[in-house]
């Protein structure tokens, strides 16, 4: 069992406040998602997110043009500098004061920040001749405007910034003091705050657009036409004056792009619109939903539009010229109750007390479908064994069966009364599926395939909190706030052994995969382990100095004597049975080593100093008589009015408007659960769902090699046919350029052989590389006689150690899923194609041919001589067919592109 579990992505939420900003070739978007920032990458169809956590959320982001430099600011004015190739972080920095905007110059050089009423401009961190010491030079710091600054736009040529505030005005500025005395302009006549001021692409032309929906736009022009040559008369005048006519609802945010003079603008009640300027053409005017749009980006070529809206985490990418969408996901807009991995580990499915239900693609960190029909929270989902249908139990007093090809509700199981039910639990076999709630004792049955409900299982004294199968003997445990575990045979109707006595209340349980053991959670920290067949306790682990609990600022004690969070709620077996992975409500995910019962590694789940129990300490300073300082709500300051209207019930966690909560939200992990691969584990918590997997990569290990084993050496074996050789050698290395060049040049004619003669300590290795190659690779049918080969030659081999090839296993099934998926969907759009070619080739009439022939001149000797060289050049095609099939794969892929190419 691995243990070096490392954060990778963070799925659930896509946006939740800031502006997002596309990558310089526009292919990919940094949207924030809380202290966290996503990357989407629009084209290949995959998501990442940086490992890197601020101490609050993320309020502005920007990437310089270059690509090379990403840096996020916080709500309190701290900044990360971020290598955005590598991924890793270069700097910190606390600028000291809340900042709105942040944006790179054109050409990389300087950064500019508004902060307050105040623009500062700073030097780019750079590798060059004149290193500072400190990454950060502030070059100017700007003064002129009375409140806030909204936005900033620099110009083309990096000379000039223009902004925007809440004093109703917009400002330019000069980076140079030579052009000092262009820029000392201010752009007065609004009647609301300015949300935005953008040059055009000559830089003659400026447009401003207030939140009242006003666009002015201004030339640099002499106030007597016959005055041109003298500029000391030329001055910045309003020269048209255009409004968008929505009175009911204000402007929320707006963008230019001046190569294309597209203006893009956003309104409050989730509408946007496209204007062309100067002529102010309404292009296109649609809408995203009923909730504002909070920013919106356009990329390089402006192609594609980003919206981001806060209130429901919706991200969007609009391509306005098709009238198509490139990306539309929401995340959850309440908190997640849990979450089940699909049998393959390609998918996840979450769900959450918004009562919905939504399945998330592990690979690209995507949503694929939202499940909706359950009119109250759903508390737990799970998978058949097959992995096409889900269950899933709700608060509503129903579980649903739901089929996941084709995305729909089959199946309503209800009890005989109306009850909530909180836990679910469902038969391998797939022919019944269990539930257990709090307001009842007894654990329903149903059958699948009738939806009837069979039995009731009573027994308990309690509420029942939690219900887990056995995957191998269809044997269910349960546990219950009566403090006891009980063992059930839902086919025989019994009891396998007495009821198992707990000395606290269980909160969690699971079963191990092989079904000999259950682990149970109990609410004194401790995890205990029992054997099912005799009914023992065979282990015990205490938790309670392992839990990272924090305190909560209405707290009057410290976190160390805190009883709140000192047991974990979720609990989880690994693939082998070897190791568990618990969370519960506190800031910490356990994983622990079942055998030694130790802590293996610990996970903190989020340092958000904006959620309840993420700080152990608090701040003194911040500490009164009537409690902490941030506890009071000072909503009522907002300068804007929709800002300081307050829909929600005072003390209330939800009512009126469901995204805005009195109480503060509380860091808590409510799921957990292995990857079928075995190499990755999600969490369902407070800030999304967290996936940590393992780094499969192998690194170079010097002790597995001899001065025999170098690139050369190994290529010198592949040219003299010493293929299995050259394989394994390639795999010792673990060089990937060789592995591959090796893999696609064996024949075909020699891989049962290399397949049968593989040193099974490199068979996870091929498989796992192999999978992975043939998602990308254009050789099917060479990829699948691989997998055929080495799965006949070691079949028992991996049958025996399933635990180990996990993960090989999955990729491989993967690979054939995709393969199986494509072969249908082309044979189904070719069909008729194909029968129409056939019956017409079939049905040709030969007179046709006849009449062909004779118009070539039929009968004559000059016939005679072209057939006798038509089948001369057949001769020559079978002889070139021969000499193909004994060629490499590489030099087939080669001649067949450049016989394309003629």
């Amino acid at each position: 069992m691995k243990s070096d579990f490392k954060f990778s992505n963070l799925l659930g939420t896509v946006y939740r406040q800031g502006n997002i900003v596309f990558s310089h070739d526009g292919r990919q978007l940094l949207s924030p998602v809380g202290n966290r920032v996503s990357v989407f990458d629009l084209v290949n169809n995959k998501s990442f997110t940086f490992e890197y956590e601020h101490r609050k959320n993320v309020a502005t982001l920007d990437l310089n043009g270059q690509g090379t430099l990403l840096i996020s600011v916080d709500e309190d004015g701290r900044a990360i500098l971020v290598n955005f190739k590598t991924r890793s972080v270069l700097h910190h920095f606390n600028f000291k004061e809340r900042c709105y905007s942040i944006k790179f110059s054109p050409d990389g050089k300087l950064c500019a920040l508004a902060t307050g009423r105040f623009l500062q401009i700073w030097r780019t961190p750079e590798a060059g001749e004149d290193r500072q010491f400190a990454p950060f030079v502030r070059y100017r710091v700007q003064a002129g405007h009375f409140q806030d600054i909204v936005s900033l736009t620099w110009s083309q040529d990096s000379r000039f910034i223009i902004t925007s505030s809440k004093d109703l005005t917009a400002r330019i500025w000069s980076v140079d003091s030579e052009d000092k005395d262009l820029a000392s302009t201010t752009f007065a006549g609004h009647r609301e705050v300015v949300l935005g001021a953008f040059f055009s692409a000559d830089q003659e032309k400026i447009y401003t657009v207030s939140k009242d929906g006003a666009l002015f736009k201004w030339e640099y022009a002499p106030k007597d036409p016959e005055d041109e040559e003298d500029l000391s008369k030329y001055s910045w005048r309003i020269t048209q004056k255009h409004f968008f006519h929505n009175e009911q609802n204000k402007v929320k945010c707006v963008t230019f792009h001046p190569q294309s003079n597209i203006l893009v603008v956003g309104f409050n009640n989730g509408e946007f619109r496209l204007y062309e300027l100067p002529d102010f053409t309404l292009i296109q005017q649609l809408s995203m939903g009923q909730n504002p749009i909070n920013t919106v980006s356009i990329n390089s070529s402006g192609e594609w539009l980003a919206f981001g809206s806060s209130k429901l985490g919706q991200l969007l990418v609009y391509e306005w010229q098709s009238e198509s969408y490139i990306l539309k996901q929401q995340g959850h807009f309440d908190s997640l109750n849990g979450l089940a991995y699909s049998p393959d580990g390609s998918r996840v499915v979450t769900a959450a007390e918004d009562g919905k239900i939504k399945v998330w693609d592990v690979v690209s960190g995507f949503c694929l479908v939202t499940l909706e029909g359950h009119t109250s929270s759903v508390t737990a989902v799970q998978f058949a064994k097959k992995g096409q249908v889900l269950f899933s139990c709700s608060l509503d007093g129903t579980v649903r069966a739901w089929d996941l090809i084709r995305y729909r509700n089959f199946r309503v199981f209800t009890a005989a009364e109306r009850i909530q039910f909180s836990c679910l639990a469902v038969d391998p076999s797939g022919e019944c599926v269990c539930a257990g709630s709090i307001d009842s004792f007894d654990i329903h049955v149903w059958s699948v395939q009738t939806a009837q409900l069979l039995d009731s299982l009573s027994g308990h004294e309690g509420p029942v909190s939690c219900l887990s199968f056995s995957q191998e003997n269809s044997v269910l445990a349960s546990a219950s706030w009566d403090k006891t575990i009980r063992i059930w045979s839902i086919f025989g109707r019994s009891q396998q052994v007495e009821p198992i006595e707990v000395y606290s209340d269980v909160l969690a349980l699971t079963t191990r995969p092989d079904g000999k053991q259950v682990a149970v959670s109990t609410l004194k920290g401790q995890i205990s382990i029992f054997d099912i067949e005799s009914g023992k306790q065979v282990g015990n682990i205490d938790c309670r100095r392992d839990i990272i609990s924090g305190r909560h600022l209405e707290d009057r004690f410290t976190a160390k004597n805190s009883e709140r969070s000192k047991h974990f709620t979720t609990i989880n077996y690994s693939f082998d049975g070897r190791a568990i992975v618990a969370g519960g409500n506190n800031n910490s995910i356990c994983l622990y080593d079942i055998p030694n019962e130790v802590l293996l590694k610990r996970f903190v789940v989020s340092r958000n100093m904006t959620l309840n129990g993420t700080m152990e300490f608090l701040n003194s300073s911040r500490m009164t008589e009537a409690g902490s300082l941030d506890l009071i709500d000072e909503d009522g300051d907002n300068s804007d009015l929709e800002d300081r209207i307050d829909n929600t019930l005072p003390g209330s966690r939800r009512g009126g408007d469901l995204s805005t909560r009195r109480i503060r939200p509380e860091i808590k992990v409510t799921s957990v659960q292995f990857s079928p691969t075995a190499n990755a584990f999600a969490a369902a918590s407070t800030e999304g769902l967290l996936i940590y997997s393992v780094d499969d990569s192998f690194v170079f290990d010097p002790f597995d090699l001899d001065v025999d084993v170098t690139p050369q050496t190994t290529l010198n074996a592949l040219q003299e046919k010493e293929y299995l050789n050259a394989f394994v050698m390639a795999f010792r290395l673990n060089e990937e350029y060789l592995i591959h060049k090796i893999y696609e040049t064996i024949p075909v004619s020699e891989i049962s052989l290399v397949s049968a003669r593989l040193p099974v300590v490199y068979l996870a290795r091929v498989l796992k590389f192999i999978g992975d190659l043939a998602m990308e690779s254009r050789h099917i049918e060479f990829n699948l006689l691989w997998i055929k080969a080495l799965l006949s030659a070691h079949g028992s081999y991996i049958y025996a150690r399933k635990h180990e090839f996990g993960t090989a296993t999955r990729s491989i099934q993967r690979f054939i899923g995709r393969v199986a998926r494509d072969v249908v969907s082309a044979s189904t759009k070719n069909k008729y194609a194909c029968n129409f070619i056939t019956n017409t080739s079939a049905t040709a009439p030969s007179e046709h041919l006849d009449e062909e022939v004779r118009l070539d001149g039929g009968g004559d000797e000059d016939s005679d001589q072209d057939m006798s060289a038509a089948s001369d050049e057949e001769e020559a095609w079978t002889g070139f067919d021969e000499k193909v099939k004994n060629l490499p794969l590489e030099q087939k892929v080669e001649d067949s592109d450049d016989e394309e190419l003629v």
